[in-house]
C-alpha cells in the first residue's frame, strides 16, 4: 500500500500544480485508472492489476471465458 501512495505522489501529485480541489480529484482519479488498467507492475510480473484480476477470474471460472 505504501508503494501506491509513493507512486501517486511522485508520478502525479508532485508533477502537477493543481489549481483547485476539483482539479486534484480529477487528476488523481485519472491516475488511479491508469495505475490499475495500464501501468505495468514489476511485482505482478509486469502486468497491470486489472489484467491480473481478469486472469485470476478466468482461472476460477473457465466457463466464463469469452
Amino acid at each position: 500500500m505504501e508503494r501506491l501512495w509513493r507512486s501517486l505522489k511522485y508520478e502525479e501529485v508532485y508533477l502537477k500544480a493543481y489549481e483547485s480541489v476539483a482539479q486534484a480529484r480529477r487528476g488523481i482519479s485519472a491516475y488511479f485508472e491508469f495505475y490499475n488498467h495500464e501501468r505495468l507492475h514489476q511485482a505482478l510480473g509486469y502486468r497491470a492489476p486489472q489484467q491480473l484480476l481478469e486472469e485470476v477470474e478466468r482461472r476460477a471460472d473457465p466457463a466464463a471465458t469469452p
